[in-house]
């Protein structure tokens, strides 16, 4: 009799429980898997055994290269995310076959290239620094004389954590960021030129959409960055004005529309006398938004597994009047140093530590600003 219950809820669970396939296997995916699990989902991931594969403790890891475990990926999933905005879109569209993608292709393309991201934000009238698309020296140096200088120089594909930008200061630097970001292949090169962009504080907002439309927003975040990593993101919703918090939540709201958008979804922002103008967007779970494991009623992550799985949005309010996160780049606290602090949250990715690489976070919450400040000085110091 017992075998008989124990096969009918083995059954149950298996009807009831999606598979999530993730490409990539890093420290995003596993938290995805940490959030998702509880709902009662299990998760498969594609990987690559030289970045490492902190995800291998949610689920198992195959090997994106090997013909035979992408079969074994397309026929386990009901439905794909990724990690990373740095994957293949005609790639993922081919392995996906009849598989629902989320986010989409046209969120993924939109932003793997930023001539067609900021070409779409114009045409959304979501604000931007000037730009001017540059394939050549002789267009980079135009670019100069009509932007004005200083300038700022990216790669129109690939760039992430401060690589892939280089600043023109006289146009004697012009030749100069020609030649580091142009590579070997100087003929294929795609640039895009950004005017400077006098601005009080870079900010992000994080929201997620579902799979029927119903669109939440978390607060926002005011993020601080070292060597062009990200090093701090603070939740700033007492020291926004309204104006600022509904336009980007408008601009935002344009774009999941624009893209029929599922998942989340995060917005990098210019905070200027002007209004706020667009940076970039990354459609994925977003590393300003890791406050929100410990500080909202409903983490970026599990948000994101909801709104892949079609499951209703969990409430995005914040827990406290203060929250923040710290990376751990490069090295690592002694944690039980951090452990002993009262509201805080200590996440390692499994990693080794090498120099500029994101080894984990450390999630803080406070009643106060002052108290806020304090933890995050203490941990610094130990840092």
């Amino acid at each position: 009799m017992s075998d008989d219950k124990s096969d009918l809820t083995s059954e149950m669970t298996d009807r009831n429980c999606n598979t999530l396939g993730v490409i990539g296997a890093g420290q995003l995916g596993r938290m995805m898997g940490l959030e998702g699990t509880p709902l009662n989902r299990s998760f498969c991931f594609l990987g690559d055994a030289e970045s490492g594969q902190p995800a291998a403790v949610i689920g198992p890891v195959l090997d994106r290269s090997n013909q035979a475990t992408l079969a074994i990926f397309q026929k386990k999933v009901d439905v794909i995310t990724y990690e990373s905005e740095n994957v293949n879109a005609d790639w993922l569209e081919k392995l996906a076959g009849d598989t629902p993608i989320y986010p989409g292709l046209r969120a993924l393309r939109s932003s793997q290239h930023r001539w067609r991201e900021k070409d779409m934000f114009k045409s959304l009238g979501i604000e931007t620094a000037p730009y001017v698309k540059v394939t050549s020296l002789e267009e980079l140096t135009a670019a100069a004389e009509t932007l004005g200088l200083p300038l700022v120089v990216k790669t129109a594909t690939d760039g992430y954590d401060g690589k892939g930008q280089a600043r023109v200061h006289t146009l004697e630097d012009v030749p100069l960021a020609w030649q580091a970001l142009s590579g070997s292949d100087a003929k294929a090169v795609e640039l895009i030129a950004e005017g400077f962009v006098q601005f009080s504080r870079e900010l992000s907002v994080i929201a997620v959409r579902s799979v029927d439309g119903d669109i939440q927003y978390y607060p926002m975040t005011e993020n601080f960055h070292s060597e062009g990593i990200l090093s701090v993101s603070r939740m700033v919703p007492g020291s926004l004005s309204e104006e600022t918090r509904q336009t980007a939540m408008s601009y935002v709201q344009k774009l999941l529309e624009h893209l029929d958008y599922v998942g989340v979804i995060a917005l990098e922002l210019f905070d200027t006398e002007q209004g706020l103008l667009a940076n970039e967007m990354a459609p994925r779970v977003h590393n300003t938004g890791h406050w929100t494991q410990l500080g909202a009623v409903t983490s970026q992550f599990e948000n994101h597994v909801r709104a892949i799985a079609g499951l209703p949005l969990g409430d995005t309010q914040a827990l406290q009047p203060y929250a923040a996160m710290i990376n751990l780049i490069g090295r690592l606290p002694n944690p039980e140093k951090i452990l002993q602090m009262a509201g805080t949250s200590l996440h390692l990715y499994g990693k080794s530590a090498r120099p500029g690489r994101k080894l984990g976070h450390i999630n803080l919450i406070a009643g106060t600003q002052d108290e806020l400040e304090s933890k995050i000085s203490l941990i610094q110091q130990e840092l």
